[in-house]
C-alpha cells in the first residue's frame, strides 16, 4: 500500500477524535537558522483554535488503525469490518516534514491503535516525535494520545517531546465504559491520568523553583481527554460532573465532547441514531462557564437533567433565577457581572475598565461588544431600566428561542 492510500485511511480514522487544540504551550520558533518549524500562528489541514483566537493547524493521523481492543463504540475496533493500514514511524516523520515545508500544518496530532501490547504502542508513537526533535529538530506543536497502560518511563518519554498528552476518559460513567468496551479499566485510565498530573507538577515546581538548572520540560500544555456523547445513557448532568471531577483531580486544560456516530455493523446495544450535534454544542457551553464564569454543575443542570437545546445554559439559569436582576451594570461585582446572559468574560474586563472612568449608558454596549437583545432585560444603565413586568413575564423565554423556520421539501 502507498503512503497516499495510507494517509486517507488513516487521517480518516482519526477524525473521531474530537480532542484536537494546540494552546497553551511554550513559543519557540526557527527564526535562528536551527531546526525547522515554530508554534506562530498559521493556516492548515487541521484546524484548531487557541484561547486567543489564532487558528493552528495540524497533521492529524493514526499511526495504525489496526486495533487488539473491540470497543463496541469504536469504528477502527477489532471486529470492524474497515480498511487497514499503518504507517512506519519514518513514513509520519516525512508526511510531518513534507506537509510543513508546504506550510500546509503547524504541527502534528498522533493516536493509534492498540497493537501488540501498550507498550509496543506507545513507544511507536513516542519514537516519531523523538525523531523529530532529535533527528530533525522539529519546533513546531506535538500532540500525543496516551496509552494508558503504558509503562512510566514511556509516559514520561513522550513528555519530554511533546506538547501537550492526552489519555480519552471514553464514557462518563464506569458501568457504560465496562458493558462497551471491557478491555479497557477506567481506573487505570485514571491512574494514568495521576501520574501525568504529577508529573506536570513537578515540571511547573522546576520552572518556578530559582535555580540555575535548567527545568524539566514535560508537556508543557498540559494534559486533555474527551468523552463521548450519546452512546450510553448517561444524562448531561452526569457528563458535566464528571468533567467537573476531570479538572479537579488531574487538572485538565480541556475535556472535550465527541457526539457519539452511528458505525457500520454496530452492536444492538448502541444507539441507532446519533444525538443531535446541538446537544455536544450545549456541553461545550456548560463546561466553558464552569471553567471560566464560576459556575458550579448543580447551578447548570439538575440532578438527572439534560441541557435545554433551544436557549444557551448561561440564559436558561437566568430565566430560573430571575430574583437577581435586573444588574446595576455600573455597580455590580465581577461576580454577577459574569451571570448576565450576553456578557463574556472579555466584555466583562471592558465594562469594569470603563466604568473605572465614566459611566456605562446603553450607546456604549456596541463599543463593548456586548449583545443588546440578549442582555438588556437583565441589566440596568444609567438611561436604561427594563419593565418591572418584563422579567415575571412567562414569555420571555420566546423572545430568546429561535424562530420556527419551514421545512424545504426538496424539489
Amino acid at each position: 500500500m502507498d503512503v497516499q492510500r495510507k494517509l486517507e485511511i488513516l487521517a480518516d480514522a482519526a477524525k473521531y477524535d474530537a480532542s484536537c487544540a494546540s494552546s497553551g504551550t511554550e513559543k519557540r520558533d526557527s527564526s535562528d537558522g536551527k531546526g525547522m518549524g515554530s508554534t506562530a500562528p498559521g493556516m492548515g489541514i487541521c484546524h484548531s483554535y487557541a484561547p486567543d483566537g489564532r487558528c493552528i493547524s495540524l497533521l492529524k493521523v493514526l499511526l495504525t488503525n489496526a486495533c487488539n481492543y473491540d470497543c463496541l463504540y469504536c469504528v477502527n475496533r477489532a471486529s470492524s469490518n474497515v480498511p487497514r493500514a499503518r504507517f512506519t514511524i519514518d513514513e509520519v516523520v516525512k508526511l510531518t516534514l513534507d506537509f510543513y515545508r508546504r506550510n500546509y500544518i503547524e504541527g502534528l496530532f498522533l493516536s493509534s491503535g492498540i497493537i501488540r501490547s501498550p507498550d509496543y504502542t506507545m513507544e511507536q508513537v513516542v519514537s516519531v516525535a523523538r525523531k523529530l526533535r532529535e533527528a530533525h529538530h522539529f519546533r513546531g506543536y506535538i500532540h500525543l494520545k496516551t496509552i494508558p497502560e503504558a509503562d512510566d518511563a514511556l509516559i514520561a518519554e513522550a513528555g519530554k517531546y511533546a506538547d501537550r498528552l492526552s489519555i480519552n476518559i471514553e464514557m462518563p460513567q464506569e458501568t457504560s465504559l465496562q458493558q462497551f468496551a471491557p478491555e479497557k479499566d477506567v481506573r487505570a485510565i485514571r491512574r494514568s491520568m495521576g501520574r501525568l498530573r504529577l508529573k506536570l507538577d513537578e515540571a511547573e515546581e522546576d520552572r518556578n523553583a530559582k535555580t540555575k538548572a535548567k527545568a524539566q520540560r514535560f508537556a508543557p500544555a498540559g494534559q486533555s481527554t474527551q468523552m463521548i456523547v450519546g452512546a450510553d445513557a448517561a444524562s448531561d448532568h452526569t457528563i458535566l460532573h464528571t468533567s467537573a471531577n476531570l479538572y479537579g483531580a488531574y487538572r485538565l486544560r480541556r475535556v472535550y465532547y465527541s457526539a457519539f456516530s452511528p458505525i457500520p455493523d454496530a452492536s444492538r446495544a448502541l444507539p441507532l441514531r446519533a444525538p443531535p450535534l446541538l446537544r455536544e454544542h450545549r456541553l461545550y457551553q456548560a463546561d466553558w462557564l464552569m471553567r471560566f464564569y464560576g459556575f458550579d454543575v448543580g447551578e447548570i443542570v439538575d440532578d438527572n437533567a439534560m441541557l435545554p437545546l433551544d436557549i444557551d445554559p448561561k440564559l436558561a439559569w437566568a430565566l430560573r433565577h430571575r430574583d437577581r436582576f435586573p444588574l446595576d451594570v455600573n455597580r455590580a461585582s465581577r461576580e454577577e457581572l459574569l451571570r448576565v446572559p450576553g456578557f463574556g468574560t472579555k466584555a466583562v474586563e471592558r465594562i469594569i475598565a470603563t466604568r473605572r472612568t465614566t459611566t456605562i449608558r446603553l450607546s456604549d454596549l456596541a463599543r463593548l461588544r456586548v449583545p443588546r437583545n440578549k442582555a438588556l432585560p437583565f441589566i440596568v444603565l444609567s438611561d436604561h431600566r427594563p419593565s418591572p413586568h418584563r422579567l415575571d413575564e412567562a414569555r420571555l423565554i420566546e423572545r430568546f428561542k429561535p424562530k420556527a423556520m419551514q421545512l424545504g421539501f426538496g424539489f
